[in-house]
């Protein structure tokens, strides 16, 4: 019972920073998190689970209890991990003790509350990770949403209400839609199922258990729910056109919140995509390759031509989550080994990547008060370990050999280039590798103008070197991504053998 215990851990720890004194809830939510990441390395150390949790493999640390009975079917307490779940339990458990520790300085008001919303959600990403009920993971799904609307419209900049209001919006008005498309789908499979678990579910529509409902073919039913999960989770991935709501939540939440926001919760979305759509629904996908290829294209190059007109270096950060989700989107619908299992290991690589960038702008950002590029130069010889880190972030993000990004996007691309189920594929691999050299422009440039050069601020504040406190988690985030950049085999070895099973369920008409 080690996933309920790490998951119940977590909300006891969020009750108790909850109830502790400001003075120091920051410590004590600190020492908590570490908890959870040492018991995610246990469970990575014991992991020994074969192919995907989804289509028949073996599932590790599986728990299952019967909870309700609705509708004929039963609800169960349904948990366990899989190659593709186990490494982003582990990138959540990662980000968010550095989370809290980047958050001592800028955090001063409302500690305990802050802090306690923080582990409130670590706990419940940590549960839409390892559920495999769909009214449980839908529960916890739901459940992450409360929680980053108050870290955002209690402790965030002066546009914090209006951002909150429109994520929440956003992002609840996208569940309603993949809910009714995943029910009309369970709906239409009548007696082959007996439970909600995502495994039975998946099995029966690969037995072909769809049936006719309310005189709509099982072959339509199946396209509007992947259609209708598919807009669902890809508002909160997020892609093109979904992706409003996105800058305005990283543009006035707290740089810890940004940090999990980018890190965490936008692969939420991307690992959903993967377990229901491509994995549920292999044969829609596949029928829709070439617009999903497309709208993955697209998100790349508009969000990076997005983040090459910005001047606030929050706002470039957070429209290059845009881009770079749009590779793991191409990645997932070229339904190859190197294709979805480069996009499940981008997803980890953007976790720590992202992290490092919104973090150390947070910290340029607490010694100048100013995330604008126009009002700073010369940054590099105030706070050299810093703007240091910062530079190799930004290489990270550009796809520097070595690095955890260059590793996800190179998988994707040798996955995507020859892939025989999406027609045109060279064009589309060529189209989205171009998107680099737009990243290499908007990031070369932003640090040139802020970083070197003559020091100059336009706000009236000494700069000097950064705390321990905040340097210390850039420096974690940094050797993590070298790590995971030489080593990839890490978590892709994993990945790649739950991968396998997706890609074999598509049938290829070449």
């Amino acid at each position: 019972m080690i996933l309920e215990a790490l998951i119940g851990f977590t909300f006891l720890a969020a009750l108790l920073v909850l109830l502790a004194p400001n003075a120091w809830a920051g410590r004590l939510a600190f020492a908590l998190s570490t908890v959870p990441f040492v018991g995610s390395l246990y469970l990575w150390s014991r992991f020994d689970a074969v192919g995907n949790a989804l289509t028949g493999g073996t599932i590790a640390f599986e728990s299952r209890y019967e909870w309700v009975e609705v509708g004929g079917r039963t609800v169960s307490w349904f948990v366990g991990l899989d190659g593709i779940s186990l490494p982003l339990v582990v990138l959540t458990t990662f980000l968010v003790p550095l989370a809290i520790l980047s958050a001592w300085t800028p955090v001063d008001t409302r500690q305990s509350q802050f802090y306690g919303l923080m582990l409130f959600m670590e706990a419940n990403l940590l549960g839409v990770f390892t559920a495999l009920d769909f009214f449980l993971w839908f529960v916890f799904w739901e459940a992450v949403l409360v929680p980053m609307y108050f870290l955002i419209g209690v402790w965030g900049g002066p546009r914090r209400k209006y951002a909150a209001i429109k994520f929440f919006v956003y992002t609840n008005a996208a569940s309603l839609l993949m809910f009714i498309g995943f029910m009309s789908l369970t709906f239409a499979l009548g007696d082959s199922i007996g439970s909600l678990a995502l495994p039975e579910i998946t099995q029966a529509i690969a037995d072909g258990g769809l049936e006719t409902w309310f005189g709509i073919s099982p072959g339509r039913i199946a396209m509007v729910a992947f259609l209708a999960t598919f807009a669902g989770f890809a508002v909160k991935v997020p892609i093109v056109p979904f992706h409003t709501w996105l800058p305005d939540a990283h543009v006035e939440a707290p740089t810890p919140v940004s940090v999990l926001l980018a890190g965490v919760l936008l692969k939420m979305g991307t690992y959903a995509l993967l377990r229901f759509n491509f994995t549920m629904l292999p044969e829609q996908a596949s029928a829709l390759a070439v617009p999903i290829a497309a709208i993955a294209v697209i998100s790349v190059i508009y969000g990076a031509m997005l983040a090459l007109a910005q001047k606030d270096l929050k706002r470039i950060v957070a429209y290059s989550s845009v881009s770079s989700m749009g590779y793991v989107i191409l990645g997932l619908v070229v339904f190859t080994e190197y294709g979805v299992g480069g996009a499940t290991f981008q997803m980890v690589a953007h976790g720590l990547i992202s992290g490092l960038m919104f973090m150390a702008v947070g910290v340029v950002y607490n010694a100048t008060h100013t995330r604008m590029v126009g009002d700073m130069a010369g940054m590099a010889d105030r706070m050299p370990v810093t703007v240091g880190i910062l530079v190799a972030g930004a290489f990270g993000y550009m796809g520097l050999p070595l690095m955890a990004g260059f590793a996800g996007e190179f998988f994707i691309f040798v996955g995507a280039f020859g892939a025989p189920s999406l027609p045109y594929a060279p064009v589309f691999t060529a189209l989205a590798m171009f998107g680099i050299v737009i990243v290499a422009g908007y990031l070369l440039s932003a640090m040139q103008k802020t970083l070197f050069g003559p020091f100059r601020l336009e706000t009236d504040y000494e700069i000097g070197r950064a705390p321990f406190h905040d340097v210390a988690p850039l420096a974690v985030l940094l050797a993590a991504i070298v790590v995971l950049g030489v080593a990839p085999d890490l978590f892709f070895e994993m990945i790649r053998d739950a991968a396998m099973p997706v890609v074999e369920g598509v049938s290829v008409d070449v």
